[in-house]
């Protein structure tokens, strides 16, 4: 029985990935003997209710074998059905090429770019750690599941799963059972050309527990999984030797099994060595579906055990329920603007330390909200200062300590987001963005909400010079769809930059926040009261031409809004009427009514010059500026110097803005 259900996960790949003729037949056959096993025996799931907060997590961070998963997941009993198999990789289905959280129940993050998956792992083994710390009791454990994890060659020849790896083996998270599916084949043929090391005792270095078995022993998986379960001071490695495309006759252990399909006659010729029906395609013979209908059965009597024990909790300990809900809503007041912006910062300063004060009131409202810097916090400003470090001897606090590991903190971040409990924070300098972006892309198309912090915003960073001096890092992130970036131009602004991020719940938001002080802003000048409505505009009048008719419209954003204003005072004394307008969130204010966003920034007409004023590369900014504006910005590197003097010789103080617009306006 359990060799029909083997067969059955693999040829359902098969017939998908032959029928799309196109995807990766040769991990799902590899990896099914284990996988196989562990959905059988052990994973902890009910495919009625996907969402149950104390099933286990299934990763398959390789997730070019996805048809494993999908396949799985059909034969568990969830809404995927023989159609959605039949429709893989097609326009408008539900198994993607690769998987994507949402696509299908079951599918618990999104992966494909090799590592981020494994890093997801550990973010969601540290977010079960650190719930369970709050919710359990003595004699009464709410949260006391595993997360498992596929990992291929490929994800770990990738550095964010070194130190996402390092991460869990420091902190000693020993809810994680992670299977390497050591097949000992890449895309460019077998792993020999570029991958020697011993993987095993790499991971016992950074202190997981690591055990070798031939994943086509289903009894040695087995033991392995019951070993990985049973270790709880450490994470756990099994490394299980297996063969790509195991089954088919003339693909077995060859790169051509990784990237396409077997073609007909192969998949005739596995067929038959298989003992497989040659038709139809898609064949579930109904032992296997009772087979895995038992497994469901089973799994439904701890689902209903702990429902009976959270109805008992809800009645008998009322606040211990409302503990968990909050979490798992992870709750923020509604009215969370208009008390941050009351309790904002109104004086001079630097955002980033604006930012810091911000996060001491946030974290009295918002006990969801954790994170930590990449070993930056006395730079980014971004620690609880009442609460402690999350250690191995303590999951209790808010504070993590990413260490220099931005790589893996973003794929972490991302995983604490997936597990659903928690608003999970990273933060480093805006340079260091470039370390993140494929865990930043990955949580904009996830729809994850997740906050990064990124301070050391622009060149007026100041002596440490051009390798740390961000330039084209706005623009490129702003490219990301589903991704807003907040550069706040005083206190007000970034508690409302915060508040902003704590209510938005489908995607990633970046917070970005200077290093050097900035004025004071006189809020008097604008023409209507600054209101967390207002800052949802993306862009707002914050000083108006008199009466209402300007010459020049500055739009300017985040250090560059205090120079804008120097500069309007100047054209101003000179007879030039200006408006102001701050635009704290590019995003948003794209997303506006046309009526508004050309009543604010006029763009395209003839009697109005549009100046933009930030201290990053110009590009992007013609789509809301016009053509014809004059985008006062940066198209070189910067220098090391004291961040006056950087201002000054690259142009950025108000009268070095004045006179470039009068240039402008005289030429």
């Amino acid at each position: 029985m359990s060799r029909l259900a083997v067969n059955t996960i693999k040829m359902l790949s098969v017939d998908a990935v032959e029928k799309a003729r196109s995807g990766h037949p040769g991990l799902p056959m590899g990896a099914a003997d284990y996988a196989f096993v562990l959905w059988s025996r052990y994973l902890r799931f009910n495919p009625a209710d996907p969402d149950w907060p104390n099933r286990d997590r299934f990763v398959l961070s390789a997730g070019h074998g996805c048809m494993l998963l999908y396949s799985l997941l059909h034969l568990s009993g969830f809404d995927v059905t023989l159609d959605d198999l039949k429709s893989f990789r097609q326009w408008g289905s539900r198994t993607p090429g690769h998987p994507e959280k949402g696509c299908l129940p079951g599918v618990e993050v999104t992966t494909g770019p090799l590592g981020q998956g494994f890093g997801n792992a550990v973010g969601m083994a540290l977010a079960a750690r650190m719930l369970a710390t709050r919710v359990n009791t003595p004699g009464s454990d709410l949260i006391s599941h595993h997360v498992y994890c596929i990992c291929s060659d490929g994800d770990l020849m990738e550095g964010v799963a070194s130190e996402a790896a390092s991460v869990a083996g420091h902190l000693g998270l020993g809810n994680i059972v992670f299977i390497y599916d050591d097949n000992h084949i890449s895309i460019d043929g077998p792993t020999e050309i570029t991958f020697t090391e011993d993987v095993g005792r790499r991971f016992e270095a950074y202190g997981w527990h690591v055990q070798h078995i031939d994943g086509h022993d289903h009894e040695e998986a087995a033991r392995a999984i019951e070993a990985g379960r049973a270790e709880t001071q450490r994470p756990s490695l099994i490394v299980a030797r297996t063969h790509i495309a195991n089954g088919a006759p003339n693909k077995h252990d060859t790169a051509g099994a990784h990237g396409a399909p077997l073609g007909r006659e192969e998949v005739i010729a596995t067929k038959q060595a298989l003992g497989w029906p040659l038709e139809p395609d898609f064949l579930v013979p109904p032992e296997v579906k009772e087979l895995f209908a038992a497994r469901v059965a089973v799994v439904r009597q701890e689902y209903d055990a702990w429902q009976d024990q959270m109805a008992s909790i809800r009645s008998s300990d009322p606040k211990r329920a409302a503990l968990l809900d909050a979490y798992l809503t992870r709750a923020v007041p509604d009215d969370i603007g208009s008390v941050l912006l009351e309790a904002a910062p109104k004086e001079a300063g630097a955002t980033r330390n604006h930012g810091g004060k911000v996060l001491q009131k946030v974290g009295e409202l918002v006990p969801s909200l954790v994170g930590g810097a990449a070993d930056l916090v006395e730079s980014t400003k971004t620690v609880f200062k009442s609460s402690s470090m999350v250690t191995r001897e303590s999951f209790s606090g808010r504070n993590i300590a990413w260490g220099v590991r931005e790589h893996g903190m973003g794929a972490i971040v991302n995983g604490l987001a997936y597990y659903g409990s928690f608003i999970p924070y990273g933060s480093t300098f805006l340079m260091f963005a470039d370390y993140m972006r494929p865990a930043i892309r990955l949580a904009a198309l996830s729809e994850l909400q997740v906050i990064h912090v990124f301070t050391h915003d622009s060149v007026m960073l100041g002596e440490d010079g051009p390798t740390h001096q961000p330039i084209e890092h706005l623009v490129s992130l702003r490219a990301i769809p589903n991704l807003h970036v907040v550069r706040p131009a005083d206190g007000p602004e970034t508690a409302l930059a915060w508040a902003h991020a704590l209510t938005r719940r489908h995607g990633p938001t970046l917070i970005v926040l200077t290093r050097q002080e900035l004025p004071a802003i006189d809020r008097s000048i604008s023409p209507e009261a600054f209101t967390p409505a207002v800052f949802q505009r993306g862009g707002y009048v914050l000083k108006e031409a008199p009466a209402g008719k300007p010459k020049v419209v500055i739009v300017a954003t985040g250090s560059e809004v205090g120079i804008s204003l120097e500069a309007c005072e100047i054209l101003q004394k000179k007879g030039v009427p200006v408006r102001v307008v701050s635009m704290p969130c590019v995003e948003l204010f794209d997303a506006q009514p046309d009526g508004y966003r050309r009543r604010v920034v006029p763009a395209g007409d003839d009697d109005v010059q549009i100046v933009v004023v930030e201290a990053g590369s110009p590009h992007g900014w013609a789509r809301i500026a016009g053509e014809s504006a004059l985008v006062i910005g940066l198209s070189r590197f910067g220098a090391s110097a004291p961040a006056k003097v950087i201002a000054d010789q690259l142009g950025f103080t108000g009268p070095k803005v004045a006179k470039r617009i009068l240039d402008t306006l005289a030429g």
